[in-house]
């Protein structure tokens, strides 16, 4: 239990040292915190005056007087709880703007085996919705909490010095209340730890299912993944009704605790009053002290549970920022050319540590070459290019990129230099412009026309309503598959890369498609070193090297024409079933 409450405290130092870039808010509101505080308590210490000192005595001014004090009073104390409220919000904002700004930066630098190994739906969640708890801690959590136990301590003294007997009367009920308050506490705090994981749940089975909705469709799975979905919904919404329960519970508690004490203060003080023991504006001014004792009371519990699972949002939170798993970047080349050189040397990699992918690869791609990468499924052809673009790290071996190791040239430099232009292609939601350019400002609207020109694609783009403005649906949605390849080939013309990497680029595309996909490629590798993944081992003639990939392992390599004229070899194989599975089509 120690260490748990040691772990909060330290999880608390740490979401409250966010707020030091906003530190001129976090002071604001802890003072306005204190202030408001002598002007709440005030206002039954004044009523009380008023009945005591004025209205008994018949004293007209002086009742005039007070209740001017009063009204400045009360006015003062409205200004100062609307100041707070903004204050603790704006605060909260402040910081979980920025804390969304770092999640999502360090997101975008994690490693791949992050996203392999995440869903994105709690991806999602930790971005937004926990870092949208955090904001409570802030908003309704440790300032307001503070400003609570400020006005209970200061109710509570006011009291004692009002009158004793009725202190003591009130706090008769006082263990019922704590009682209470602790059970609420600690249910409340596990059904909202089950709502968030529903959440997560749900957000990340959602995800997936909309993402591959075609899927779905096609396999008629519509029903058992509505079931599935129904079943998620009904433990998110049993959780939250657990939540409601206890809710329901405890204020009619509170309540009935509350006019319980309230008919032991007037039955008692009442008597109190009789025998001369209590004045009455002391009973006057009780029921408004105590009103405001009960309403921190009753609200403290919940605001606890709502610090608490503000906590837990923000262990989440931290645990994405704590996660390590970056590609190191401590290089200082930063060269604005390549020559293009490629040089693989005993390059052995696993993903998981355990399955080896590839097994001592080296082969060297002289600049301005064109190389194709064959091989069955799983060979470790995607691999290659993944370590190449410094998606995955090495393991053992080294990679040169013109006789300097990758690992000395700057991430961002290095990725700037090369291009790839993948068989799934992405594009956003957005204009084509925006998509091409991935809105880099120091791309023109003359050089992307320029090189749409040059792959083919300026025909068709120059026919779409708006043209390059004209707004793509999500991943592209209102683009055939062939209009989508070829912005992908404008894409990675546009920064005009030294290294070119197309991974199976013509392998989602009908025959007619690839005839202009294939005059785009030509454009492409023009005078620049390219690595060419090939499904279709028609598409790579043009290529000055072939690596033949079988299990991680080179099997072969060189010409294409070489390499076919080997009748036992594994290319020419390969290329005499890919020319039967054609014949039967056809």
């Amino acid at each position: 239990m120690r260490k748990s409450q040691s772990t909060d405290f330290a999880l608390l130092r740490r979401v409250l040292a966010t707020a030091y870039p906003f530190r001129n808010e976090f002071i604001t509101s802890i003072v306005l915190a204190v202030l408001v505080t002598p002007f709440s308590v005030a206002q039954p210490f004044l009523i009380q005056k008023m009945v005591d000192d004025h209205i008994s005595a018949g004293n007209r001014e002086g009742i005039l007087q007070l209740a001017w004090v009063f009204v400045v009073v009360l006015i003062v104390s409205v200004v100062l709880k609307y100041w707070f409220l903004v204050s603790t919000a704006r605060l909260g904002q402040s910081v979980i703007q920025d804390m969304r700004n770092k999640v999502y930066r360090h997101i975008t630098n994690l490693r791949l085996r992050y996203f392999d190994q995440t869903p994105v739906g709690i991806s999602t969640t930790r971005t937004i919705n926990d870092v949208e708890a955090i904001n409570n801690v802030f908003a309704q959590g440790v300032i307001t909490i503070v400003a609570d136990f400020l006005t209970l301590g200061a109710v509570v003294a006011m009291m004692i010095y009002t009158s004793w007997r009725l202190t003591l009367i009130v706090c008769i009920t006082m263990p019922f209340m704590v009682l209470a308050t602790y059970i609420f506490k600690e249910k409340v705090k596990v059904s909202y730890q089950k709502v968030r994981t529903q959440i997560a749940s749900m957000n990340a089975f959602l995800q997936e299912r909309i993402s591959g909705m075609k899927t779905v469709q096609i396999l008629h799975a519509e029903e058992k993944e509505a079931a599935v979905f129904r079943r998620i919904n009904r433990d998110y919404t049993s959780a939250n009704l657990d939540s409601v329960f206890y809710y329901a519970v405890f204020f009619p508690v509170v309540e009935l605790v509350s006019a319980v004490s309230l008919a032991l203060m007037i039955w008692l003080g009442a008597r109190g009053y009789l025998e001369d023991k209590v004045t009455f504006g002391s009973l006057v001014a009780f029921p408004l002290y105590l009103n405001l004792m009960f309403r921190p009371i009753r609200f403290m519990a919940d605001k606890f549970n709502t610090l608490q699972m503000g906590l837990v949002a923000a262990e989440r939170v931290f645990k994405v920022l704590d996660h390590k798993e970056t590609i190191p970047d401590k290089g200082m080349l930063s060269p604005s050319k390549l020559e293009g050189k490629v040089t693989f040397e005993h390059v052995t990699f696993s993903y998981d540590g355990e399955q080896t992918v590839l097994h001592d690869i080296s082969f060297t791609i002289l600049p301005g070459q064109t190389c194709a990468i064959v091989g069955r499924t799983g060979s470790g052809k995607s691999t290659i290019i993944q370590l190449l673009s410094r998606l995955y790290d090495l393991q053992q071996g080294n990679i040169l990129i013109d006789h300097a190791e990758i690992q000395k040239y700057k991430l961002k430099e290095l990725r700037k230099r090369m291009a790839i232009v993948l068989q799934d292609v992405f594009l956003f939601q957005g204009s084509v412009l925006d998509n091409i350019t991935l809105r880099d400002p120091s791309v023109s609207r003359e050089q992307v026309i320029r090189s749409a020109k040059a792959i083919g694609a300026d025909d068709f783009i120059e026919k779409l309503p708006g043209k390059y403005d004209f707004i793509l649906n999500e991943r592209g949605q209102n683009l055939s598959v062939g209009q989508r390849q070829l912005i992908s080939f404008v894409r990675a013309l546009v920064t005009d890369p030294d290294i070119l990497i197309l991974d199976e680029a013509t392998a989602s595309i009908d025959t007619e498609s690839e005839r202009i996909i294939q005059h785009a490629i030509e454009k492409l590798i023009e005078r620049r070193t390219s690595i060419i993944i090939a499904h279709r081992l028609s598409t790579i003639r043009h290529a000055d090297n072939v690596l033949v990939l079988q299990q991680g392992n080179i099997v072969e390599q060189g010409h294409p024409s070489d390499l076919l004229a080997d009748e036992n070899g594994f290319y020419r194989k390969l290329y005499d079933m890919q020319f039967a599975e054609n014949m039967q089509t056809n």
